[in-house]
């Protein structure tokens, strides 16, 4: 696939940009109501999608085998790191760990192009932990559906039912399928129950613009989009949380794995502008990775990421049986130094 199809962001930055609204969840764990803390957490699962509105132009590059991201953001108090854990299918495993919340998913995808169409069918759960309530909350993502892939302005929606569950209360939501021109694109709406079933509150909302609690004359604005940068139209639709997520403090080089994405010269390239030193590079780092999975084969040996491993059955059903769990030891590992590590790879 020509690099020129891509934005300078990866799918590895694309979980760390679902924490864009995390000062929701720090509001969920400060928060005494249980069914106001289903809220909050519903209106986080929902910013989730807030960013992909402007962004069907392009796909974010997808991750080599071994590929890295943290991502340290004091201001919000949280810390996050992201690798590559396998690559047939892709599976792309994180886990972020707030001051008032922990987070982690793993994730894969199901895609069926349909001629004009790419349908997205996420894979795996996403889970929270409110540190100061103990209660895990789940939920599975939605559909999501980018129209117009060869001819026309692209477009995306998301569409389907999702269930979070936290303790003995349960949210529904639906996001609502429509189509381009409809009065009811980006529509969803949603219910909060307690243990017996019963609606407590009631939710509504476009996931590109925010979600309210409530019913008419009485309904409040619990989460709200942020407002774009200038010009974001010209710098593939990133809002301000996804322009930082490539950029490298001072004296952070020392510190971080040659396996970060923000070391990627194919995806540093285009944020440059340099697309055709972009697409070179791009077609060598996949070379790369293809060549290093032959000696493997011929090794037979099995790659085994190094800051996540797989728990549960392998040989269930449920495709999200599987799950990937962060070993806990890459800050032990940054705090000790990755340049005299041997097990960080050499992928570019």
């Amino acid at each position: 696939m020509p690099v020129t199809m891509n934005e300078p962001l990866n799918v590895l930055q694309h979980l760390c940009e679902e924490l864009e609204y995390s000062d929701l969840l720090d509001k969920a764990a400060k928060c005494e109501d249980k069914f106001d803390r289903m809220v909050l957490v519903a209106a986080f699962a929902v910013s989730s999608y807030g960013a992909t509105y402007h962004r069907a132009g392009q796909k974010p590059f997808n991750p080599i085998l071994g590929e890295t991201y943290e991502c340290i953001r004091e201001d919000r108090g949280f810390r996050f790191v992201a690798e590559q854990v396998s690559h047939h299918p892709p599976v792309s495993a994180c886990h972020c760990d707030g001051e008032n919340f922990e987070f982690w998913q793993d994730t894969h995808y199901k895609n069926t192009f349909w001629g004009r169409t790419l349908e997205i069918v996420p894979i795996g759960k996403v889970n929270v932990r409110l540190k100061s309530h103990e209660t895990v909350y789940q939920w599975k993502k939605v559909t999501s559906c980018v129209h117009n892939m060869l001819t026309g302005n692209r477009w995306v929606e998301h569409y389907g039912d999702m269930q979070i569950t936290g303790g003995d209360v349960t949210c529904k939501l639906n996001f609502m399928k429509g189509s381009y021109w409809s009065s009811k694109k980006g529509d969803f709406k949603g219910v909060v129950c307690d243990r017996d079933g019963e609606v407590v509150r009631q939710l509504h909302g476009r996931w590109f613009e925010g979600l309210f609690c409530g019913l008419g004359s009485k309904s409040h604005c619990v989460w709200r989009t942020g407002a774009m940068p200038p010009d974001f139209e010209k710098y593939y639709g990133f809002t301000r949380f996804a322009i930082e997520l490539n950029e490298i403090e001072p004296g952070q080089e020392q510190l971080l794995p040659l396996t970060d994405t923000r070391f990627r010269p194919d995806q540093r390239l285009l944020e440059e502008g340099d697309v055709d030193q972009a697409s070179t590079e791009k077609q060598r780092v996949e070379e790369m990775q293809r060549e290093r999975r032959k000696q493997r084969e011929l090794n037979d040996t099995e790659y085994k990421p190094i800051f996540f491993c797989k728990v549960g059955d392998e040989k269930a059903d449920d495709e999200a049986a599987e799950r990937w769990v962060f070993k806990g030891d890459y800050w032990k590992m940054r705090r000790d130094g990755f340049a005299s590590n041997e097990k960080i790879p050499k992928l570019w």
